[in-house]
């Protein structure tokens, strides 16, 4: 319902379902009006339209001009009553359903609000139910949103003044880097070109070696076409060359064979000699041996309380080993270097040791490259010898002895 209190009603006259015309608004309402409601560009076509020609006042006599007309009934003043109707047909359509000045009076309040006060101000003042008290009040906030909207304009003119300040200057960042660009083009443009250049005098020359490779191979041709018999004189010289090769694989052999021998000779010498010294030391009385195991036996060697670790050696010869390095006054230990025993103790065997004597001759691989690197790394003394022979371990005793 509507609050009867707060706006008084309309006049009399004016309670009927009819809206008001532009002419019959009261003056002050139609500078605003004309102002608000009419964009200069449309206000200007229609006085154009209506004069029949072309506008040559400025916007402010236009202006003055229509505020003027509107105040009767003419051809101006309906031309823009239509073109009021027509821009806010929706907005009137909306205000229609106010019954009561309160009704519509809250339809204004709620259009100032939102910001949109052009068609709600048209559908306001020609409301059958605006009376005289509302329509001051609208023009009172009509005029207030005006100078509002004029700082706003002012401070979006300056917005926009410096825009169009740092748009010129993004516009000559533009053109300068345009100019680089076209700069870095060309550089890259001629780059090319070299490069298209020596391309090509590449491809000329890679012809040219083509075509001088083709005449050096049809020389060829002709020469040995004119030189009789070389095809027979290439094999020969081929035969010749295996038969060179072939007498120089047979010299190696005999090299090998003989040095073969050499070694067999020397093994069983020192199996000899090793026989007759472990017939001594069975019996543990100096035998009756060759001159060289007298020798051996009679070396000065001393490893008193000394542990001494034998890698590798003859399964069959440990026994002997032990008497002899036992009689030197040392501690025998043995490894057969990964033959038998385990392989992953012999770090152990090494650590234990005090000396080692590594015959490489009768270990794997592993283990020789095992006592290599433990020795060499722990600094420990160790002494490589070929033969598994009594009289190699002799010397490698010797080695030892500081």
């Amino acid at each position: 319902m509507c609050d009867k209190h707060q706006l008084p009603a309309a006049p009399a006259e004016a309670q009927t379902s009819r809206r008001r015309r532009i002419w019959e608004l009261g003056h002050t309402c139609h500078c605003p009006l004309v102002g608000v409601g009419l964009p200069l560009a449309v206000l200007r076509k229609l006085v154009g339209k209506i004069t029949g020609g072309k506008v040559l006042a400025d916007d402010y006599e236009i202006h003055v001009g229509t505020v003027s007309e509107c105040g009767t009934r003419n051809k101006l003043s309906e031309a823009v009553q239509k073109e009021l109707e027509r821009r806010y047909a929706a907005v009137l359509l909306r205000f229609r359903a106010a019954k009561c000045t309160e009704q519509l009076a809250e339809l204004w309040r709620a259009a100032v609000a939102n910001g949109d006060v052009a068609g709600a101000f048209w559908a306001g003042l020609t409301h059958p139910r605006c009376s005289t008290e509302l329509e001051e009040r609208m023009c009172r906030d009509l005029h207030m949103i005006q100078h509002q909207a004029g700082a706003c304009v002012r401070a979006d003119l300056n917005r926009f003044n410096s825009t169009l300040e740092e748009n010129t200057r993004q516009a000559r960042e533009i053109v300068r880097l345009q100019q680089r660009s076209a700069a870095v083009q060309l550089e890259r443009t001629a780059e090319q070109e070299q490069q298209a250049s020596q391309l090509m005098q590449l491809r000329a020359q890679l012809v040219g070696r083509d075509s001088i490779i083709d005449s050096l191979r049809s020389e060829l041709e002709q020469l040995r076409s004119s030189i009789p018999g070389l095809e027979t004189r290439e094999r020969l010289a081929q035969r010749l060359s295996q038969t060179d090769e072939r007498e120089r694989v047979l010299r190696n052999q005999v090299a090998e064979l003989r040095r073969e021998l050499s070694l067999a000779q020397a093994q069983l010498q020192a199996q000899a000699q090793d026989a007759t010294l472990n017939a001594a030391l069975a019996a543990d009385t100096p035998p009756q041996a060759p001159p060289v195991v007298e020798h051996i036996m009679k070396m000065p060697v001393s490893l008193n309380e000394r542990s001494v670790l034998c890698v590798g050696g003859r399964s069959g010869n440990v026994a002997t080993y032990r008497a002899l390095i036992e009689r030197v006054g040392a501690q025998f230990a043995h490894h057969d270097g990964g033959l038998e025993d385990n392989a992953n103790k012999l770090e152990a065997s090494l650590a234990a040791a005090d000396l080692v004597i590594c015959q490489t001759g009768c270990i794997s691989h592993s283990a020789y490259w095992r006592v290599k690197d433990f020795c060499k790394r722990t600094g420990k003394r160790c002494v490589f010898i070929d033969n598994p022979s009594i009289s190699s371990l002799q010397r490698g005793l010797e080695e030892l002895t500081p």
